[in-house]
């Protein structure tokens, strides 16, 4: 199966000029693994936030202001995830990002459905020799 290099381009683009992010980004989810991937590349799973939400209220008590005091006390312990998986699911956004899994490549690259990281990037990197 041949697979497509997409350039980011637009608003997209402007974001990711704006953020200087350079380097490999991987966006997935849970249930679509990704394999070989970089030491230096960072990985985004879009559905964090919701999973994040579900071990947050999990076994809660049934009174309602128990219930309120366990999650505010719980929510202390949650909140550098919290920020982590919505920051990752902002880039992803503002990237344009449609597909998982998503290989970006210096903010500008896009290579969609390749699990092997390593493998996507060669494919960037030859059309980006093919460009040049």
């Amino acid at each position: 199966m041949t697979r497509v290099v997409y350039a980011i381009t637009g608003i997209a683009l402007l974001a990711a000029a704006s953020a200087a992010l350079a380097g490999t980004e991987v966006f997935t989810v849970a249930g679509v693994p990704v394999t070989h991937v970089p030491d230096n590349a960072t990985v985004v799973e879009l559905d964090k936030p919701s999973r994040l939400d579900k071990q947050l209220s999990q076994g809660l008590p049934d009174k309602k202001d128990t219930a309120a005091r366990a999650v505010q006390k719980r929510l202390a312990g949650f909140k550098e995830a919290y920020g982590e998986a919505y920051s990752g699911l902002m880039r992803a956004w503002r990237l344009g990002v449609t597909k998982v899994p998503a290989v970006v490549v210096d903010g500008t690259y896009v290579v969609y459905g390749q699990p092997n990281v390593t493998a996507a990037v060669a494919e960037i990197r030859r059309a980006e020799t093919r460009e040049k």
